[in-house]
């Protein structure tokens, strides 16, 4: 099969093409696994910080990719939940030990054993992925294969955000950077919380404009002033001075989620402006997201399709995966860029 394959760590400042397109066997399914034929494979930001080196590190060589879309080509022998030809994805989780208090309160993303796709095991860059059945998801009718890809990710880390803010109908959210999975969470909240205001930081007149059309009712650049305080806020940008311009412009009380696997060091120097009588003071808080849980992933594709949720896409060929990557790196970004797999 061909797969785009990444050998070691790189720095995207020095190379356009860290992944190489190679041809590997095809892998066989084990007792409880499924071979899936990928169709589509969402592009995340999470595969620049394991080029970059900032996640743990993947094991050499690897596929990357957890975004993944595509049809049950063969079962394992004891594999019954899905038969061949079902459509079903595959999220960043790949397993998890199923036995400690997180797995048994259905919190396995925060399970030492947590394995990722596309950094633990192969992932989607390729034309075919293996997972265990209990860690695959049935895609909804309503979405086509490449807008499905980044509601895996993207759109199930958007939903586990949103839940940890704590919102409520009529308070103000605030989504801080606008990509991949914050134009799926505003798609949400509209949907949820429909006497909220949404206001929107991000860093380009493109970004700023595709929130309003989605229904922001204010958006503005990192470090403006809002109209109104926000009572929560999501940030998914991979640097720290949103964080602090974030937290100065919270509500007494107000909750800020930090969405990223990673920040990069970039200006590493606004962390240490992070000042406790302006930002953190008067009950304000900050809590991340590490990883999803499976009933995150599951949850999330029934609201999508209930909404329904209209991804935003960008179409890459597997060949063109690095192109891809380095738009990304680039910051330009409108919706999620999704990987055709022929």
């Amino acid at each position: 099969m061909k797969a785009m394959v990444l050998n070691k760590i790189y720095d995207l400042e020095e190379t356009q093409n860290p992944l190489e397109l190679v041809d590997l066997s095809l892998p066989v399914p084990k007792e409880k696994e499924i071979l899936i034929k990928n169709s589509a494979c969402g592009i995340c930001h999470t595969e620049l910080d394991e080029i970059e080196g900032r996640t743990p590190p993947p094991r050499f060589p690897i596929v990357l990719g957890h975004q993944i879309v595509g049809r049950v080509e063969k079962t394992g022998s004891q594999a019954r939940k899905y038969k061949v030809g079902d459509r079903v994805g595959v999220a960043w989780i790949y397993a998890a030990c199923g036995k400690c208090k997180f797995c048994l309160g259905g919190n396995e993303n925060l399970c030492k054993d947590f394995k990722a796709t596309g950094r633990d095991a192969n992932g989607g860059y390729a034309q075919y992925t293996v997972v265990t059945e209990d860690f695959a998801y049935a895609i909804p009718e309503v979405f086509s294969d490449l807008e499905a890809a980044p509601l895996l990710c993207a759109g199930a880390i958007g939903y586990r955000s949103l839940r940890l803010t704590r919102m409520e109908d009529g308070k103000n959210l605030g989504l801080i950077g606008f990509g991949a999975s914050a134009h799926l969470v505003i798609q949400m909240a509209k949907h949820r919380y429909p006497k909220s205001k949404i206001f929107v930081f991000a860093r380009t007149d493109r970004e700023r404009n595709f929130s309003r059309e989605l229904g922001a009712f204010w958006a503005g650049d990192i470090g403006e002033e809002p109209l109104e305080k926000l009572d929560c806020a999501i940030d998914t940008t991979p640097v720290w001075r949103p964080v602090v311009e974030g937290l100065k412009v919270l509500e007494k009380g107000g909750r800020l989620i930090v969405n990223a696997i990673r920040k990069e060091e970039l200006d590493k120097e606004f962390l240490l402006k992070l000042d406790y009588a302006s930002h953190l003071w008067l009950e304000k808080e900050i809590k991340s997201v590490a990883n999803v849980a499976r009933c995150d992933v599951s949850e999330f594709l029934q609201l999508a399709a209930e909404i329904p949720i209209k991804p935003e896409i960008e179409e890459f060929k597997l060949e063109e995966a690095n192109k891809a990557l380095i738009e990304l790196k680039g910051k330009k970004i409108r919706g999620a860029k999704v990987l055709r797999v022929d």
